[in-house]
């Protein structure tokens, strides 16, 4: 009994160790749970600083987009669960933007291969993508709002606050819900 109890415990510690437990070290755990941040702790936005490429857009800057309800949409072709959630913002997109959303797409690449602009332009044609998107090859933008995973979303108000932040798939609701809230409008 007690070399089957150590057998467990060795088990078990080395599934802690190798990181299926911890965030931060283990994708599933963070993807898991959602990260947001309440209104009560608003910082003001990050500008969009080291892009490479504009797609759909001419450059766009926090300050020129004062007065606009803002969703950062942080991204890579290469994740499928980056992929996943462009349907819900490009829906997004299409019930707002005569409203007063703007949706930014933040193209910062994981992998070498992502960071051609050919290949990122081939697949907003793929996904039918027209909002603006900004291409961070040098993750400057990402480092500026020290983010972490993909996908994420950035909400930002009129006055260029984060207001609700969300990471990896899902909670499209209440993504859905802030915005209207913002824009005064019903979802």
């Amino acid at each position: 009994m007690t070399l089957k109890l150590l057998a467990v415990s060795t088990a078990l510690i080395g599934f802690t160790v190798t990181g299926a437990a911890i965030p931060g070290i283990c994708d599933e755990v963070s993807r898991a749970s959602p990260v947001r941040v309440a209104a009560a702790n608003q910082q003001s936005a990050p500008d969009f600083t080291g892009i490479s490429n504009w797609f759909n857009s001419k450059p766009l800057s926090i300050a020129d987009l004062r007065g606009k309800i803002v969703l950062v949409d942080f991204w890579t072709y290469g994740c499928v669960n980056c992929v996943n959630t462009l349907p819900h913002v490009t829906n997004l997109y299409a019930k707002y933007k005569d409203k007063g959303l703007v949706v930014v797409g933040v193209h910062t690449p994981e992998f070498p291969f992502e960071r051609s602009g050919a290949n990122v332009q081939a697949a907003l044609k793929r996904h039918g993508i027209t909002y603006p998107v900004a291409q961070d090859n040098d993750s400057k933008t990402w480092n500026a709002y020290r983010n972490q995973y993909w996908p994420a979303q950035y909400i930002i108000d009129q006055t260029g606050k984060i207001v609700f932040q969300h990471a990896g798939e899902g909670s499209y609701d209440q993504i859905d819900r802030t915005v209207a809230r913002l824009l005064n409008v019903d979802s």
